[in-house]
C-alpha cells in the first residue's frame, strides 16, 4: 500500500479555502487538470455517496465518490471508482485547520492506494505533483486573484 501525505499553508482564512474545496463538484473551477465535471443522478455535491463524473483536460474520464463531509471539522474524503490510470483502492482525505498566526489555513491532503508492480514511483509522482501540488498552487492563485494579491501568492 502506498501512502502519500502532502500539506501546505494557504494565506487565507479556513472559511475562504473551505468555501472552494467543500463543493465536491467544484474542482473543474480551480484544478488545472480538470476540464469538466458533473454529479451523477442530479444529486447534490455535498451529499455523502454522490459520484462526480469528470474529464481531465487531456480527455481522461474519471469517477469519484464522496465518502465523508464535515463542515464542522472542514474535512472530506473520497475514493476513485473508475480511472484510466492504475490507481487501485485509492482513498483520499482532505482536512483544513486554522493557523492562528496570520489567519491562514493548514491544508492536509493524503491518500492511500495500490498500483501495478513497477509503477509505484510514477503513480506516487503523479498524485503528489500533478494532483496535490498542482491543486495547492491553483487554490493559492485563485484566492490571491480574488483578493487582488496576485503578485504575493
Amino acid at each position: 500500500m502506498i501512502r502519500i501525505v502532502r500539506s501546505t499553508i494557504i494565506d487565507a482564512p479556513t472559511d475562504r479555502v473551505w468555501a472552494l474545496l467543500r463543493d465536491f463538484n467544484g474542482h473543474d473551477r480551480w484544478h488545472p487538470a480538470v476540464g469538466k465535471s458533473s454529479i451523477e443522478r442530479g444529486q447534490s455535491s455535498d451529499k455523502v455517496g454522490c459520484v462526480r463524473h469528470f474529464f481531465l483536460r487531456d480527455g481522461a474520464e474519471l469517477r469519484e465518490q464522496l465518502l465523508t463531509l464535515s463542515d464542522l471539522e472542514q474535512t472530506f474524503s473520497y475514493c476513485l471508482i473508475d480511472t484510466p490510470v492504475p490507481l487501485f483502492n485509492y482513498v483520499a482525505h482532505v482536512r483544513l485547520a486554522p493557523v492562528t498566526d496570520g489567519d491562514r489555513t493548514f491544508w492536509d491532503w493524503r491518500c492511500s492506494f495500490t498500483t501495478r508492480n513497477g509503477e509505484e514511483a510514477e503513480m506516487t509522482r503523479m498524485v503528489s505533483e500533478d494532483i496535490y501540488e498542482a491543486g495547492f498552487a491553483a487554490i493559492r492563485a485563485q484566492l490571491a486573484a480574488s483578493s487582488g494579491l496576485e503578485g504575493r501568492a
